[in-house]
C-alpha cells in the first residue's frame, strides 16, 4: 500500500478483532497513526503491538464505546499523542438478542442500541470537532446490510443498524460544507468473531444467501473503508457502500 494516509491520525472503534482490527492495520499500513480503540485489553495492545512491529504507528485505547466519558477519553489520546485526528471509524458493534421481541429481554436489548447506535453518535460528537481543528477529516460508520434489509428475528440489531445509516446521512448533509466528510459501509455477513459459535448448519445456510457463495473477509470491508476515509473519495459523503456478496441485490 502507498503511504497515502502519511501525517494522519485514525481512531478505530471495536479495533481487537475482526473488521476494525483490519481497518487499523490498514490505515497504519498506509502510513496513518492509529489509535486502537477496544474494550478488552489484551485484543486492544495485541493490534496496536502488532502494528508497531510492523513499523507503524498506534496506541491503544481500552474504554466502552458506548459510555461518553470513554469515547471523549479515546479521541483526548489521539489529539494528546498524535497532535490532532483526521478519520475516524465507529466500527463497535454487538450481535445482542434475536427471536420473538415479547421474549426480548429490555436490557440486552437497551445495551445492543447503546454499543451499536448510540455509541455512533457518541463517537460523532467528539470526532467532529477534533477533525474541525485540523481543517476536516472523514467518518466511516459501520453499519450492516442490516441496516438497508431487515431481518425478522433480529429486531434490536436491524432497528439500530438502521438508525447508523439515517444519522450517517443527516450528519454528512450538515457538515459537508465544513469539510467532514461521513459515509456508512453495510457489511454482509463476514467471517469474523462475531460470528464464532454458529452450528455448521447455520454457517452453510448464510454462506448460501450470498450469490457470491462465501462469507466476506474483514480485509474486504477495510479495502472499502479505507478508500472511502481517503482522498480519493473526496467527492463522497452521505454514502452507503454495500460489500455484501450480492446478498442486498436479490
Amino acid at each position: 500500500m502507498s503511504k497515502e494516509f502519511e501525517g494522519k491520525v485514525a481512531l478505530i472503534t471495536g479495533a481487537g478483532s475482526g473488521i476494525g482490527e483490519a481497518v487499523a492495520k490498514q490505515l497504519a499500513a498506509g502510513g496513518a497513526a492509529v489509535v486502537v480503540a477496544d474494550f478488552v485489553a489484551d485484543a486492544a495492545n495485541r493490534v496496536a503491538d502488532e502494528i508497531k512491529a510492523a513499523g507503524g504507528k498506534a496506541v491503544a485505547f481500552v474504554g466502552d464505546a458506548a459510555k461518553p466519558e470513554d469515547v471523549k477519553a479515546s479521541v483526548d489520546l489521539a489529539v494528546s499523542t498524535f497532535g490532532g485526528l483526521h478519520m475516524a471509524v465507529n466500527n463497535a458493534g454487538i450481535g445482542g438478542p434475536q427471536g420473538p421481541i415479547e421474549n426480548m429481554d429490555i436490557d440486552a436489548y437497551k445495551r445492543l442500541i447503546d454499543v451499536n447506535l448510540n455509541s455512533v453518535f457518541y463517537g460523532m460528537q467528539r470526532e467532529i470537532p477534533a477533525m474541525l481543528a485540523c481543517g476536516g477529516g472523514s467518518i466511516v460508520n459501520m453499519s450492516s446490510i442490516l441496516g438497508l434489509v431487515a431481518e425478522g428475528s433480529a429486531v434490536p440489531y436491524t432497528t439500530a443498524k438502521h438508525g447508523v445509516s439515517g444519522m450517517t446521512k443527516a450528519t454528512a448533509v450538515f457538515y459537508a460544507k465544513q469539510g467532514v466528510r461521513v459515509n456508512s459501509v453495510h457489511p454482509g455477513y463476514i467471517d469474523t468473531p462475531l460470528l464464532s459459535g454458529m452450528s455448521d448448519a447455520v454457517r452453510a445456510a448464510l454462506v448460501g444467501a450470498h450469490p457470491l457463495g462465501r462469507l466476506g473477509t474483514a480485509e474486504e470491508v477495510a479495502e472499502v473503508t479505507c478508500f472511502l476515509l481517503s482522498d480519493r473519495a473526496s467527492n463522497v459523503t452521505g454514502s452507503q457502500y454495500v460489500v455484501d456478496g450480492g446478498y442486498t441485490a436479490q
